[in-house]
């Protein structure tokens, strides 16, 4: 079976629309899970938190200027040294603004948050530094179902430069 690629395993919920109004959290991976966006650092006193490398400076203008036509808006995010975590929310309003999406084919508003994402970092960052891989391929995604799930994941978001050193995406550089 030589050169035949592995099946991916489908990681979206099989009939779910996620044009749907409502919060998701989302992981996005560098490309062989490189340190390439971040450093954690500790100071005296205070909680460990992400030092913004130039790639991930990138990243994150990127994130903070997701355009309203997108219909979605990212409400919380982290960039960490080899990926980001993202809790970004549908409104009834910008779900509107995704119904075309609805037609077989075409991706929803959060495959085009990724996208976006993935597409404009990817440019700037080959634009600096050559042609690399940036993200690793797909994304991970969890449909946020209540508010307690929602404030599990703020908090997650928020504390996982805390817990790096056990993150499961943790890798020493």
């Amino acid at each position: 079976m030589e050169g035949k690629l592995p099946v991916r395993k489908n990681l979206r919920i099989k009939q779910y629309d996620y044009n749907t109004p409502g919060a998701y959290f989302l992981t996005i991976c560098t490309n062989g899970r490189k340190h390439i966006l971040s450093h954690i650092v500790e100071r005296d006193n205070e909680q460990p938190m992400p030092e913004l490398t130039r790639c991930g400076r990138i990243v994150d203008a990127i994130i903070q200027k997701v355009p309203n036509s997108l219909g979605i808006t990212v409400d919380r995010y982290v960039v960490m040294p080899n990926h980001i975590h993202l809790i970004a929310r549908i409104t009834a309003e910008d779900g509107e603004k995704g119904n075309d999406v609805h037609i077989k084919g075409r991706r929803s508003i959060v495959s085009k948050l990724v996208g976006y994402i993935k597409m404009n970092a990817s440019k700037a960052i080959r634009q600096q530094y050559g042609d690399i891989t940036v993200w690793q391929r797909g994304y991970y995604d969890h449909v946020i179902r209540n508010r307690e799930d929602y404030e599990a994941l703020a908090k997650y978001v928020y504390e996982n430069p805390i817990r790096w050193k056990m993150d499961k995406l943790y890798l020493e550089e």
